[in-house]
């Protein structure tokens, strides 16, 4: 199913407003609302419209799978309520569920698309190496369970920096009409002290192909555990042929950290565990 690509009440909405978004993915069926299920987007829609007395369709900067977190994903809708931006905020905190937080609201023009207007966007995806399971971040890693080296992992990546078709690194299911993507940045390093087993990647461009950064991670560990030389993954890039790239991530170790509607890049943001209060930060005030 895909996601609409247009804002409801497009002709006679007076309001375009924009949400930033922080969710743990663990207990949702995805981004994209469903018949049956519980998504984000439905329970987000559901606050909505307590809040504002009338359906409201919400649009995303794109859809996260099952199990997949947020950082800062970015919402838009369109209304005709006149509350202000800090009451959308707190009302909406109050009306979510503690793992969905609604961390800034603006009021934007209503020409503002969260999807067309995306300039780049970043992920993160974590993995653990070592054999103890990660009991307590058992829900936002890849629990790998046996050594990688990083550094080689870091000398394949460097191979994907730069315009490229990503073919290769692309599940099927979604169309689009290339495969071209410029990717800005690659990073792996072990970055937490304190958790020496962790590797984090860190991955921005100006668009991704449906599981292109889980494909790609997938494919890293492989070079990772030894199984290939870092300079496999620029065959398998000049090749364009899925079949020949590494298994498909999982779904729990991924995080959408932002998305920047200029040149510049998205802005980082802290892991999960970072993250105690997201809520009652200060937003934007409507002018």
């Amino acid at each position: 199913m895909q996601q609409a690509s247009t804002l409801q009440g497009a002709d006679d909405a007076l309001r375009c407003i924009k949400l930033t978004l922080a969710y743990d993915g663990s207990h949702y069926l995805g981004w994209q609302k469903q018949p049956q299920g519980k998504t984000i987007q439905g329970v987000l829609e559901e606050a909505l419209q307590q809040l504002t007395g009338h359906p409201t369709r919400v649009l995303a900067s794109g859809r996260t799978d099952v199990g997949v977190h947020a950082l800062g994903q970015v919402v838009a809708f369109r209304t005709k309520s006149r509350l202000s931006c800090p009451v959308i905020q707190r009302a909406l905190n109050a009306l979510l569920p503690p793992d969905i937080a609604v961390l800034s609201v603006e009021e934007v023009p209503l020409s503002f698309h969260p999807i067309r207007d995306a300039r780049r966007k970043r992920y993160r995806y974590l993995i653990w190496d070592s054999p103890i399971k990660p009991v307590f971040l058992r829900q936002y890693v890849w629990f790998f369970g046996k050594p990688l080296d990083e550094r080689a992992m870091a000398v394949a990546a460097s191979y994907l920096v730069g315009e490229h078709d990503f073919s290769a690194f692309e599940t099927s299911g979604a169309k689009r009409k290339t495969s071209v993507r410029n990717v800005y940045e690659i990073s792996i390093a072990r970055r937490h002290l304190a958790l020496p087993s962790l590797i984090t990647v860190e991955i921005e461009a100006n668009g991704f192909l449906y599981n292109m950064v889980r494909n790609i991670v997938g494919s890293l560990v492989e070079v990772g555990r030894g199984a290939y030389a870092p300079a496999w993954i620029q065959q398998v890039l000049l090749r364009k042929d899925r079949r020949l790239a590494g298994p498909t991530a999982p779904g729990s170790g991924l995080f959408l950290v932002g998305v920047s509607y200029t040149d510049a890049p998205a802005a980082s943001s802290p892991d999960p565990w970072e993250l105690f209060a997201a809520r009652g930060q200060n937003s934007e005030s409507c002018d």
